[in-house]
């Protein structure tokens, strides 16, 4: 049986209830609020993650156990300056799992699966094209 401890609300010195900045929120959590480390490198293909909101969290806050917890990543996302370059990294990268780029591992199978239908389709398309302009003296059908 697993112990488990019980809540206690919310009090007027809590971090929630004081409506802390992002950068006292960073502190609190253990993550620095700028980050004073050497630039990334611009040829890196991970270097616009050094300008997302993200890095004001922790990283538990984007891989939520529930509908609730994707909301509130969703929340931070839904203002990052790199938010399309997040979610086309999750996608290449077929990351199953957390919040990229606003979206949830739901979201991002459904994107995957509309793209691969999409390209299903115009390749389908070009390939009958492709058959009915093969040969001059040949019969062209029509599919």
């Amino acid at each position: 049986m697993i112990k488990r401890t019980k809540r206690t609300p919310s009090t007027p010195d809590s971090p929630s209830a004081r409506g802390l900045s992002d950068a006292a929120l960073a502190e609190l959590n253990g993550r620095p609020a700028e980050l004073d480390t050497a630039p990334p490198d611009p040829d890196s293909p991970s270097a616009w993650m050094a300008d997302g909101n993200c890095r004001l969290h922790p990283p538990a806050t984007f891989f939520p156990s529930d509908g609730v917890g994707v909301d509130k990543a969703r929340k931070i996302c839904r203002d990052c300056p790199v938010k399309a370059q997040c979610l086309e990294y999750a996608l290449e990268e077929r990351i199953d799992h957390g919040v990229w780029g606003g979206c949830s591992e739901r979201e991002r199978r459904r994107i995957l699966k509309r793209r691969r239908d999409d390209f299903g389709i115009s390749e389908q398309e070009s390939s009958e094209s492709v058959h009915a302009t093969s040969g001059a003296g040949e019969e062209q059908f029509s599919l």
